[in-house]
């Protein structure tokens, strides 16, 4: 086991006697800078904190000059010396060093990060490397705050994580768009009569795909154990080079038995209040770099989330109060239109300033598994909408009735025979549910204040690009 020192808990550990107090550091060096009294200061990280801890290499020490000329940015490095009070202004403790071991080096004249700021954008031609900056650290850090405050606000309500499948058979959406699971031979697939693929012959005698959503199954068990919630990769295979989209994402997915559209509601406003105060607790100094780097406002933004009031507004308020707005949208609004990121944030921005929830869509917009109301021309369906974001969270009582969901179902042309277990649901002991789903990227974009949820998760998978 190799012995060190973490440098988040050296920053933590109070202040050391004035002679110092043994210590082993190891980690990557982001820069290093020689004084011409003959002294090197190397600003080390070795991950465990956002900050960085300085160390003073003086030039009496062994192999000095040997050392300090393998150094540069991006070597890594063990460092054996005593922690120390610091003189300096920007930190209270520093490393004088007694020796350092070169442990990786690192070709200056090939390392593509430097000590200069980098572009996000050039940083995702380097995936690999990009979690050696702080921008990426930080943003990985609130990532892996919030994944556990998904976790623990469910847990905490009584709610059983279900693990639903990632290769189905079975299309949430009915959009089509779906990356599809074969062991069949591209070039030359079997046929059977005429020109169709003998799916048979297949692994599973029968396509299949990837999840777009793991909301079907997690009915199942909802109907049976109560609460549950899911929380794992989904994957669409849309051609979408936005900043919003990604080809795999991970999803957050509760669904309630004996819960209507408002318990749905209420439930998702909690959700986004807890996350967010989770972060804004456990994340400060990552917040507070955000906010300098990337986001001007963001900690005030978040506060604002975790206290005010989510106003409220159904789709046709929504439309009267974009129609009456006095802009011309690139997406003209219509009754019957999907709500568009520019109507959404003109609702939350600029008409509410606030956090909004809009309720009760044209059912020709939505999903067939979402409750009719009984106007039969909209279903008991909401979205949470959130500055710089627009929609968050998207949400709705599903349909318990039997003969309205075979209606649906024909509607969008899709196969009973294919979804006999989820219309079992309606057979066997039917029960009003609901449930929302929540790309988590979109929250760690809307907490970190990134732009491009590509930034927000380790290797983004878009069109055309999986490295």
């Amino acid at each position: 086991m190799i012995r060190r020192d973490r440098i988040r808990d050296l920053l933590s550990s109070g202040p050391p006697p004035a002679d110092g107090r043994p210590v082993v550091v190891c980690g990557w060096a982001r820069s290093r800078r020689d004084s011409k009294a003959g002294v090197s200061f190397i600003d080390l990280s070795d991950g465990s904190c956002l900050a960085g801890i300085q160390v003073v290499v003086p030039a009496a020490m062994p192999a000095y000059a040997e050392v300090t000329r393998l150094i540069h940015t991006g070597t890594a490095v063990s460092v054996t010396g005593r922690l120390v009070p610091s003189p300096g202004r920007n930190q209270s403790v520093e490393i004088q060093a007694d020796a350092i071991t070169v442990v990786g080096a690192c070709d200056p004249e090939r390392y593509p990060i430097q000590k200069q700021a980098t572009s996000l954008e050039f940083l995702r031609s380097i995936p690999h490397l990009r979690a050696r900056t702080r921008t990426f650290q930080a943003i990985h850090r609130v990532r892996s705050v919030l994944a556990f405050a998904v976790h623990r606000f469910f847990q905490e309500r009584h709610f059983t994580c279900v693990h639903t499948p990632i290769i189905t058979a079975g299309d949430c959406e009915g959009a089509g768009k779906q990356f599809h699971v074969t062991t069949l031979d591209l070039e030359h697939p079997p046929r059977a009569s005429g020109e169709g693929i003998d799916w048979s012959q297949d692994f599973f005698a029968q396509p299949v795909h990837l999840t777009v959503s793991g909301q079907l199954e997690g009915e199942t068990f909802a109907c049976g154990m109560g609460d549950i919630y899911t929380f794992g990769p989904t994957f669409r295979a849309e051609n979408s080079n936005t900043p919003r989209h990604l080809a795999e994402f991970w999803m957050i997915e509760p669904e309630m038995a004996f819960c209507d559209l408002e318990g749905d509601r209420q439930l998702a406003v909690d959700f986004v209040r807890c996350t967010v105060r989770d972060a804004l607790a456990a994340c400060a100094p990552e917040l507070e770099f955000l906010e300098k780097q990337q986001a001007p406002g963001l900690c005030a933004q978040l506060q604002q989330l975790v206290t005010v009031d989510f106003a409220e507004l159904t789709y046709d308020q929504a439309i009267a109060i974009l129609a009456k707005a006095g802009r011309r949208f690139e997406y003209p609004v219509s009754w019957g239109c999907d709500l568009q990121a520019e109507h959404e944030r003109y609702l939350v921005e600029e008409h509410c300033r606030s956090p909004l929830v809009v309720s009760h869509y044209p059912k020709d917009i939505k999903a067939f598994y979402m409750r009719l109301d009984d106007d039969g021309r909209t279903v008991a369906a909401m979205d949470v909408l959130v500055p710089r974001m627009g929609e968050l969270i998207g949400g709705s009582q599903r349909e318990d009735r039997l003969d309205v969901l075979e209606q649906r179902m024909a509607a969008a042309g899709l196969d009973p025979g294919r979804y006999q277990a989820y219309l079992d649901l309606r057979r066997f002991g039917s029960v009003p549910h609901a449930g929302f789903g929540l790309g988590f990227e979109r929250l760690v974009c809307l907490v970190t204040g990134t732009q491009n949820i590509r930034d927000v998760i380790p290797y983004p998978r878009t069109p055309g690009h999986c490295p």
